[in-house]
């Protein structure tokens, strides 16, 4: 049977093409004397460098916010009269209401997940998936040349994703590729329901918020009318009727609807890259060609990051 060198660094294609593939790490010096003892055998393939989560803040969350809130409040002081736009007793509904009737609708379990995401989502918490797949196929060619144990010292690394270590230990452990697929297609699917519910508490609140701007409103307008014998109470009423119709609208839609949307988006890619090391695995268990593996990643990739490192 003839032997094939070792694989080039892959490429995703597209305009992604450098980010598909990370460098290979150096293969340690045990498994390279392994590899020379067999003689006319292969030489080892060498293991991928682990994929990284880059840690810092997600600029286009923080400047979209940021952006936002300064054009609002930069028309406001332009106006003249941007003070005019400071009512305690309408941020007191909008705010305090909106948290309130938030934490009537979820648990407290729900709540404390919500704000570990929320902090995360300023911190670009997901793995770029160009270089997932192309560490994935590394991942796979190294082991169907040396076998699944040498995946092994992988796990030292803390830097390896939560999936991605509890696929290795199954494979690893000679798991059937019909275990290995239910237990990671499980976890899969509790993670992404956990990262739903965080995400379900800022979309109720973006919908909670202009309703109890109306609220405020409905407040502003009986007091007006209540008062009407009186000119001072007038404009103090009407005040609290237009601005927390102003503030709710504003934290709703410029700031919680956002937020509850990117959380929704890191959940969809979160699951593109759990899904990706779940199609590794089941290919290494089954000690499949990763020329199919390639195949099936790619049609989980979108478009622009499918490889095409056997074409």
């Amino acid at each position: 049977m003839s032997t094939r060198p070792p694989s080039p660094t892959l490429r995703a294609a597209g305009p992604t093409a450098g980010a598909g593939a990370r460098a290979a790490a150096p293969v340690p010096e045990a498994a390279n004397e392994a590899s020379k003892g067999g003689g006319g055998q292969a030489p080892a393939a060498p293991l991928p460098e682990p994929v990284r989560v880059r840690h810092g803040l997600d600029l286009t969350t923080v400047l979209g916010l940021v952006a936002g809130f300064a054009l609002v409040f930069s028309a406001l002081a332009f106006g003249g009269h941007a003070r005019a736009f400071i009512n305690v007793p309408s941020l007191m509904i909008v705010v305090g209401g909106t948290i309130a009737v938030t934490i009537v609708s979820f648990a407290r379990e729900d709540l404390a997940a919500c704000r570990r995401q929320l902090g995360r989502a300023l911190m670009r918490p997901v793995a770029d998936i160009a270089d997932v797949s192309g560490y994935v196929l590394q991942m796979a060619e190294a082991a169907r040349r040396n076998g699944p144990l040498t995946l092994q010292p992988l796990l030292k690394d803390k830097g390896v994703e939560p999936l991605q270590a509890r696929a290795i230990e199954l494979v690893v452990d000679g798991v059937a590729a019909e275990d290995v697929e239910r237990i990671l297609r499980t976890e899969i699917e509790a993670q992404q329901a956990r990262s739903r519910h965080g995400a379900a508490v800022l979309r109720r609140a973006s919908e909670v918020a202009p309703a109890m701007g109306l609220i405020g409103t409905l407040v502003g307008l009986v007091q007006m009318l209540g008062n009407l014998q009186d000119p001072t109470a007038i404009g103090p009423a009407m005040a609290i009727s237009l601005l927390t119709t102003f503030y709710g609208a504003l934290v709703g839609n410029m700031a919680l609807a956002p937020l509850a949307g990117k959380l929704e988006r890191n959940t969809d890619a979160q699951t593109i890259v759990d899904t990706l090391f779940m199609l590794g695995a089941i290919s290494i268990a089954r000690q499949e060609n990763p020329r199919r593996l390639e195949m099936m990643m790619n049609t989980v990739l979108p478009p622009e990051l499918r490889l095409s490192h056997y074409d």
